[in-house]
């Protein structure tokens, strides 16, 4: 049985709780004779620096005593462990009765790139863990070891009939196929079964999708978990004429628009329930991307615990203010409306004197989504809720958005969504629900922040079909900008997209968190310094 749980980063106690819940439940209802849980499920994935906390080698000692203590069926389960004096990451076999492991693997494989830093906190490994289980032997692995030829050839010199492969995977666009891919090529080197035991939940930037899975000896996936949601999988393990066979349940993957909302509603609610907020605020405006994020806070927190406020001005359209109304009474969610004008007027009269001598520009503009952010967290101060902000991973990366203004809040809903992709998912929420859950024509009139008369986003940037492309290459792909312009774009454009991108990282690293889902994410993922020299066509 794969038990692919949503730990508390830190929880140890808690997570062990939830480890011998999930081991009764596997064994009295399901008959399990072996639970596997995913990698560092003891203390949550990634502990970050919570792994040099003087007291976590106990209190990580003692949880797996008080599993062993109260397991009714053997359990392999991932957590940190200190020996000699060296920290690994660890995967461990307890049997009912234990206080201290069994047998226990350190894994090998320790990424260190993009998201990943596990050498700062951990030493590799060097030898396999096989223990025998009834008639078979069962190898351990954790995570990046299944991605490389070495740790799963060992076990199988060692005598392995099956690998039990531990996982803290994040999601983010094609990794469930590349992660197919990897584990069916193990299995094809090796012969051997290999069951993918995955995390699933939101930390932070990260999400995790679950969706654990095993192929067989001639790399078949016979058995696929759920996506994006706790799950017990059942893993059939028998013989037929000397020959090992690998049976359960294939569910679908989703597709690519499902997985990326289902992603985003994941990562939102644990951002939400995890660190302990009431619920959820938003300024609705009219437009797509405060539009879907609402849609995304209904489906993960439900419409009593959302909150929409528009902040009209006298440059918002009619049409945006019955839009934003019409999408709240569908969603059902609590609505006010709260016009800015007498704010914007105070501020103006305070500045009057100091902007005597200016011609009014951008400031003026920045003024107004400035008073839009003093009230959407006067809000979330007085009721406990956070606010979500609605800015899409585009106008991230050029710096179309107002620091202390739209930016203001504690999590980034669309942070890593391209625009394109904001409206293929809208699309696809409404066509799931049957209905406009985001009107129509909030997808299709032309984008505008509305803070001067008659703008709309092309009168500042490229299309966003072109904007995008030119992204996907120059931050996702790390392309030079020479290189994008041999792919056909124009030149002008190309370096006015590269220098609005690299001038604009003082604004992002002052932006809220959001969930990781593309291969190149702001934040952890791509950490530029402020203050370089470096030239934009490189």
């Amino acid at each position: 049985m794969m038990a692919q749980r949503n730990p508390l980063v830190g929880d140890i106690e808690g997570n062990a709780d939830a480890v011998v819940a999930a081991a009764r439940e596997a064994r009295n209802l399901l008959g399990a004779e072996l639970v596997v849980f995913p990698e560092l499920v003891l203390t949550g994935y990634p502990p970050e620096d919570l792994l040099l906390r003087p007291s976590l080698n106990g209190r990580v000692d003692d949880a797996l005593a008080h599993i062993g203590e109260r397991i009714e069926v053997p359990v392999v389960l991932g957590y940190p462990a200190v020996r000699n004096g060296v920290r690994r990451n660890a995967a461990g076999v307890l049997f009912p009765g234990d206080s201290r492991p069994r047998h226990e693997y350190f894994k090998q494989c320790l990424p260190n790139y993009r998201v990943f830093d596990e050498k700062r906190y951990f030493q590799p490994g060097d030898q396999s863990c096989v223990f025998e289980l009834g008639r078979e032997r069962l190898a351990i692995t954790i995570c990046e070891d299944i991605w490389f030829e070495g740790p799963a050839a060992q076990a199988a010199r060692d005598g392995a009939t099956c690998i039990v492969n531990l996982n803290a995977s994040p999601f983010r666009a094609g990794k469930p196929g590349e992660r197919r891919d990897q584990v069916c090529a193990r299995a094809r080197e090796t012969g051997l079964p290999v069951l993918y035991c995955n995390l699933v939940g939101g930390q932070d930037e990260l999400v995790f999708d679950g969706a654990s899975f095993v192929v067989d000896g001639e790399a078949g996936v016979c058995v696929q978990g759920a996506s994006f949601e706790e799950a017990l999988v059942p893993v059939d393990l028998g013989r037929e004429g000397g020959a090992l066979k690998v049976r359960g349940e294939v569910l679908p993957v989703p597709e690519d628009e499902e997985s990326l909302y289902r992603a985003l509603v994941l990562a939102t609610r644990d951002y939400v329930n995890k660190n302990g907020f009431k619920g959820a605020l938003l300024g609705l405006s009219g437009g797509i991307d405060s539009a879907l994020t609402l849609a995304v806070a209904v489906d993960a927190l439900g419409p009593d615990r959302v909150e929409a406020v528009m902040m009209p001005f006298r440059y918002t359209a009619d049409i945006s203010i019955e839009d934003a109304e019409q999408q709240a009474k569908a969603l059902r969610v609590h609505y006010r409306s709260l016009p800015i004008e007498p704010a914007f007027n105070g501020f103006m009269s305070i500045l009057e004197e100091a902007f005597a001598d200016h011609q009014p520009d951008t400031t003026e503009e920045n003024l107004q989504a400035r008073c839009r952010g003093v009230l959407l967290m006067a809000l979330s101060n007085k009721n406990g809720s956070v606010v979500l902000t609605t800015g899409n991973k585009s106008e991230m990366a050029v710096g179309y958005a107002t620091l202390y203004g739209d930016m203001a809040g504690g999590f980034s809903v669309l942070k890593d969504v391209f625009k394109t992709w904001v409206y293929r998912v809208a699309r696809w929420r409404n066509q799931k629900a049957g209905s406009e859950i985001i009107p129509e024509r909030v997808i299709t009139r032309p984008p505008s922040a509305e803070l001067a008369p008659d703008q709309v986003d092309s009168d500042s940037l490229p299309g966003y079909d072109e904007l995008d492309a030119i992204l996907e290459r120059y931050v996702e792909q790390d392309m030079s900008a020479e290189a994008v312009i041999r792919d056909g774009f124009d030149r002008d454009t190309v370096y006015r997209v590269v220098k609005l991108t690299d001038r604009n990282e003082y604004k992002r690293r002052q932006a809220a968190v959001g969930p990781r889902v593309s291969r190149r994410a702001f934040g952890k993922d791509r950490r530029y310094p402020i203050t370089n020299g470096w030239r934009p066509g490189d």
